[in-house]
């Protein structure tokens, strides 16, 4: 009962972080029923040719967009090396990847961090981040971001380094990389005309892939180049994503194989929330405030999310089998906790093809009692944020499913 009374303390109050005129009320969930995860797969070989492959094309053609391949023309050039970084305790790289092999071509910059003492390769976070990479600490070796930035005003430097603890990921014995997501796709709808969108051929036929589609895409590329680099384990790489950057790691995640673990954190709707349950962001809202971030044929669903024959644990059962951590906070009811949660529990079915439990709680958990089955869950104290508690958190998760260093 405890347990209940602390989620359900914070329930009702519209805040800033909770807009008003949705609901947060849990007696008001409507009636929902949820697709089949399974969908008559009763073994791994059902799921891996025929349930899998269904449901990825029905995400690319429904919410996401179709994922484009890796482009040819894509180079990579190592711009500058400091083998004493962070006060002597790490090796920082920047390297710029130019998408159409043109340095005045679409491009992103990756920061990576590795540790110094390091003897061999080295497992690797990779996420996006919201303000540059000069935001995510104060080195001053990496140059402020002259890009697009929300307000059209440059964050400060170290202004996100809140969210980023690299000194602790560093001292675990991870690498950590870094690039700004509006390198990739600046967040403003402007008909799919900046960023990497006009490197593609748009169909017009309501799949072609949105933001998020492009962000999970840029996730992939930092793969590519970190498979090049004999410092970094790639094979157990890490993505990680706050909010819509977590619906992007999700995503990423699900197409692309070669992530060995996925971290979602306060991702909420089009992430891991449920979309039937109707609390907090709701379809519509996602598509009439952000109609960049989705193709098309998504819109077709707002305001009837009965009618979807898909919800967000199937995305995250595509997954499987490889870890996936889902962190939710208290007071961000609109990412909806609790739907988090279940979006986690429901895929387990497919996990446990593979032998293994999924979700293990069947209820939620409490505050900071986190559960660190191969499908992770945990709830903190606080709003919609990154914090040092939930990196400790995914720290101990990587240890246990990847190698403790």
């Amino acid at each position: 009962m405890r347990r209940i009374a602390l989620f359900l303390a914070a329930v009702g109050c519209a805040t800033a972080q909770n807009p008003a005129g949705f609901n947060y009320d849990e007696a008001k969930v409507p009636p929902y029923q949820l697709p089949d995860v399974l969908s008559g797969a009763k073994s791994r070989r059902d799921w891996e040719t025929k349930r899998r492959p269904e449901l990825l094309k029905l995400f690319e053609t429904e919410m996401y967009g179709r994922m484009e391949p890796r482009l040819k023309s894509t180079v990579f050039e190592t711009v500058a090396v400091d083998e004493s970084a962070y006060g002597g305790k790490a090796v920082r790289k920047r390297i710029t990847a130019l998408f159409a092999g043109k340095k005045d071509g679409p491009k992103m910059e990756i920061l990576l961090y590795l540790p110094k003492q390091a003897r061999g390769p080295v497992p690797v976070f990779v996420g996006l981040n919201f303000n540059g990479n000069h935001s995510v600490n104060d080195d001053g070796a990496v140059p402020v971001n002259e890009g697009w930035f929300r307000g059209n005003k440059t964050p400060a430097r170290a202004s996100e380094s809140s969210r980023w603890a690299i000194d602790l990921a560093l001292e675990r014995g991870y690498a950590v990389a870094t690039v700004y997501y509006g390198d990739i796709d600046p967040d403003f709808d402007d008909g799919f005309q900046n960023g990497i969108h006009p490197l593609f051929k748009r169909t017009g036929g309501g799949d072609d892939f949105g933001a998020v589609g492009a962000w999970a895409w840029g996730l992939s590329r930092v793969l590519d180049y970190l498979e090049t680099d004999k410092a970094v384990d790639a094979k157990r790489a890490i993505v990680m994503g706050h909010s819509r950057l977590g619906k992007a790691s999700l995503w990423a995640g699900a197409t692309d194989p070669r992530w060995a673990m996925v971290i979602s954190n306060d991702s909420g709707a089009g992430g891991a929330a449920l979309s039937k349950r109707i609390f907090g962001e709701t379809v519509g809202r996602l598509n009439t405030s952000f109609p960049h971030w989705f193709c098309a044929n998504f819109r077709k669903y707002n305001d009837a999310e009965e009618k979807l024959a898909f919800d967000q644990h199937q995305l995250i059962a595509l997954i499987a089998p490889r870890p996936v951590y889902i962190a939710s906070a208290q007071e961000d009811l609109w990412a909806d906790p609790k739907g988090e949660f279940l979006g986690g529990y429901h895929a387990s079915p497919v996990y446990r093809l593979y032998g293994k439990e999924g979700l293990a709680a069947k209820e939620m958990p409490g505050i900071h009692e986190p559960v660190r089955s191969v499908i992770g869950y945990h709830i903190r104290a606080g709003k919609h944020d990154v914090t040092r508690y939930d990196w400790e958190q995914y720290l101990i998760f990587a240890d246990q499913y990847l190698g403790k260093r």
